[in-house]
């Protein structure tokens, strides 16, 4: 038989359904962050919103979200993390069906944000029972079933929610969750092992801190487009909030004598470094997802459903990717990995910068399937290489804070290119109505008005045409942004450092309370 520290924390009677049960929850709340994307015009015009307003059903989910993840491991310490686990599914799921028959936008907000804090709990839980259930051995293996769920979701959500909205009604974006939900918690409260419960004091200060700077900065990233940016004082007072909570914040963990996060876990090189790398992870990532649908919707003209199929191309990347890293991540330095993951990345975005007007299919699908490949390679030993040196009773506590980088990399990431792709759209066209002299025109434009409305068009279809290649460059811009984001990370891979294996019998690292 092995030995105690190689086998699983956790005994459960059947491992292979609890698996099945933790990831399909994990899958239904991270396909739940992307599902409505491709709903909500619809939903404007049933819940009589505006343009602008209809953004908060977005909104109010991620900021929920935010606010909620900092306590996910001190609430399992109190409650355990089989009944917050239960609790969170429940949660998650009731939120779904009043969000399907809610009748106004102050309903859809109310009920969004309720489904947010469900959702907070599940991906931190969901990637501490999955190590928790395997022995050290077969730990890489099951972070890389974790990760299929992680970078799945968001990608095949478009897809699943063009497809729902199409053929049923956008209502169908939440109720699908329903059955989904109820299998998973009758899987939990059947399978799962009570943990013993600890008694563990709340840094009520220091999540006031964090809770409001969080807030603040998601509120500022969402509404900065809306806002018009710093010429708003809105932005002024939300980025000031967000600088001033979450430095006090820094200085209170520092100091306090029971701070909300272990000073211990951000001593650890390798989790502080992971977690930089998940914040770069899901700026790229998220800010790619955000990109895409626009571009191939707006530009090229594909409908809702093609776009989503051909996104897909990024989860068979990740699905390959992530079946191979696993064992791959046991027989080789994580870090060589890593390295590898954000070089295919980097490549892709670079490829992506050869993109023109002119261009089928194939490049989409290439360069998806590439970029796909990369962000599986490094997601795997990236959580080893985090959870290495961290002992178990971290855990959850851990999985929090790396969730918790990957939500602000992927809201820092949308906005910035969001706004640049705006800003440069406007340099962009600037540029090229710049060159568009009568000179060089195939007529003389002192001649258009005598064709009549024929002359109004020829003009219109010029401007369209200089407004086309302008977005294209736009994106193209952003698109260079990413691929450099990438490229630093290789190099900064190697400042990670492999976890040395354990002497049999040796105990875990300690970190206080």
């Amino acid at each position: 038989m092995a030995h105690g520290e190689d086998r699983a924390q956790l005994h459960v009677p059947n491992k292979a359904l609890a698996t099945i049960a933790i990831m399909a929850a994990m899958v239904m709340q991270v396909l739940d962050t992307t599902i409505t994307n491709v709903a909500l015009p619809h939903m404007q015009a049933s819940l009589g919103a505006t343009q602008e307003t209809i953004s908060w059903v977005l909104t109010s989910y991620i900021l929920a979200s935010a606010v909620a993840i900092p306590i996910t491991g001190w609430l399992a310490d109190r409650i355990g993390a089989k009944r917050l686990f239960v609790f969170s599914v429940a949660i998650f799921v009731i939120a779904s069906v009043l969000c399907g028959i809610a009748q106004n936008l102050t309903e859809m907000v109310l009920f969004r944000t309720l489904q947010g804090i469900g959702g907070a709990f599940v991906g931190p839980l969901a990637q501490t029972l999955m190590l928790d259930l395997n022995r050290p051995s077969q730990q890489a293996r099951a972070m890389s079933v974790y990760g299929m769920g992680v970078m799945i979701g968001p990608i095949m959500g478009p897809i699943v929610g063009g497809y729902l909205t199409e053929w049923f009604d956008w209502r169908w974006c939440f109720f699908v969750n329903v059955p989904v939900g109820i299998a998973c918690l009758a899987g939990l409260i059947l399978l799962l092992p009570e943990k013993p419960l600890k008694r563990r004091s709340f840094d009520l200060f220091g999540f006031s801190m964090l809770a409001l700077g969080l807030a603040s900065l998601q509120l500022m990233l969402d509404r900065g487009q809306h806002a018009d940016w710093f010429s708003s004082t809105e932005i002024w007072i939300e980025a000031a909030l967000a600088v001033s909570c979450l430095w006090i914040f820094a200085v209170h963990t520092v100091t306090a004598r029971k701070p909300l996060f272990s000073r211990e876990m951000f001593a650890d090189r390798n989790f502080v470094s992971a977690s930089i790398f998940m914040f770069i992870i899901g700026m790229v990532m998220f800010a790619a997802m955000a990109l895409l649908p626009s571009l191939l919707q707006g530009l090229f003209g594909y409908p809702v459903v093609e776009t989503g199929e051909i996104l897909a191309s990024r989860g068979i990347g990740v699905l390959v990717a992530m079946a191979i890293s696993g064992r791959l991540t046991g027989m080789m330095d994580p870090r060589l990995l890593v390295a590898g993951g954000f070089a295919l990345s980097t490549a892709s975005l670079w490829m992506m910068t050869g993109w023109s007007l002119d261009q089928g299919w194939t490049p989409f699908v290439t360069t998806g399937l590439i970029q796909g490949l990369g962000i599986g390679l490094v997601f795997v030993p990236l959580q080893v290489l985090a959870f290495g040196t961290l002992p178990p009773s971290a855990r959850t506590e851990g999985a929090a804070v790396l969730n918790l980088a990957r939500n602000i990399g992927s809201s820092i990431g949308i906005a910035v290119v969001m706004a640049l792709l705006a800003r440069n759209i406007q340099v962009s066209h600037a540029d090229l109505a710049q060159h568009l002299t009568p000179d060089r025109l195939p007529i003389d434009p002192a001649m258009l008005p005598r064709f009549g409305q024929l002359g109004e068009a020829a003009l219109l279809a010029a401007d369209g045409i200089v407004n086309q290649q302008a977005a294209m460059i736009a994106y193209l811009d952003d698109f260079y942004l990413m691929a450099l984001a990438c490229a630093i990370a290789i190099p900064a891979s190697f400042f990670l450092k492999r976890p040395k294996p354990r002497a049999p019998g040796e105990p875990p690292p300690v970190i206080s309370e």
